[in-house]
This record gives structure tokens, C-alpha cells and sequence, in this order.
């Protein structure tokens, strides 16, 4: 399984939101760009779909920019890898029908699809929270060892 950049640069950015949107304040397509390293016109694409999944809100002007449009605890995931249109597939079949045209699923098939169910459940228990959470978790322990 890959997660393609879609995925990747789109959860990379909620999470930059999440941490910089502090006290209300908007979020701009370039600061993502350049704390994340991801291109301009690659977050301007996913930027419009993850405001059209309704997970950001935009702002025009000199102090314009996105914010999450629910708290960090309510978007997971899945959430944001739904939102950019990422696929998660493990099936040669790309829905039921095509295993009907032969008229069985092949030997592995609920193997597969029970292993994306589960992943699928794992991404949507995990919060930009729980994300952040454990990110300054993996810090602490840094800083600490670090004395």
C-alpha cells in the first residue's frame, strides 16, 4: 500500500493549520508552502478540495488565508484522505460488479477488503489531535534525553 502525495501533502497541511491557526488567526497557502515544502499550485488543488469536504474555511485579503473548519479533535484521517479523493485499494477489482463478471470473487478478495476495512477504521480513530498530541509526545522525549 502507498499513500500518494495527494494524501501525504494534504494531512501535512491540515496538521500545519492545526498549529499555526492559533487564536483565530488565518492560515495563508504560501506559509504552508514554504514550513511544509509543498509546492504552491499542488496545495492550491487539494485546498480546493478539502474546502469543498468542508474541513477548511477560507478568508480573502492581506490577512486572509484557511482555517479548520471544526476542532482539531473532530477532523481525522480518513477525514482529510477522503477529502483530496485518495483511494486506498488492495483489490484487483475495483468494486464488486468486476467480480461478477467472472462470476466469483477471487480466492483473496474478503481478505482484502476486510484489511482495507480495518485500515480505513484505523484512519478515522486517529484525530489531527491525537497527531499533534503525539508529536509533542515524540518531542518531550527528545528534549528530555537531550537533558
Amino acid at each position: 500500500m502507498k499513500l500518494s502525495t495527494k494524501g501525504r501533502y494534504a494531512l501535512m497541511a491540515m496538521i500545519d493549520i492545526a498549529i499555526y491557526s492559533k487564536g483565530g488567526e488565518h492560515v495563508s497557502l504560501y506559509q504552508i508552502s514554504t514550513r511544509c515544502n509543498i509546492s504552491m499550485s499542488y496545495l492550491e488543488q487539494l485546498f480546493i478540495k478539502l474546502k469543498k469536504a468542508n474541513l477548511v474555511l477560507s478568508a480573502k485579503g492581506p490577512k486572509g488565508g484557511y482555517l479548520l473548519s471544526r476542532s482539531n479533535e473532530e477532523i481525522s484521517v480518513a477525514n482529510v484522505v477522503d477529502a483530496v479523493d485518495e483511494k486506498l485499494e488492495f483489490l484487483r477489482c475495483n468494486n464488486t460488479k468486476d467480480c461478477l463478471k467472472t462470476g466469483k470473487q477471487c480466492s483473496t478478495h474478503h481478505l482484502w477488503s476486510n484489511f482495507m476495512g480495518s485500515v480505513y477504521s484505523y484512519l478515522s480513530s486517529i484525530s489531527l489531535q491525537n497527531i499533534l498530541d503525539d508529536d509533542f509526545e515524540i518531542a518531550n522525549q527528545i528534549m528530555l534525553k537531550q537533558g
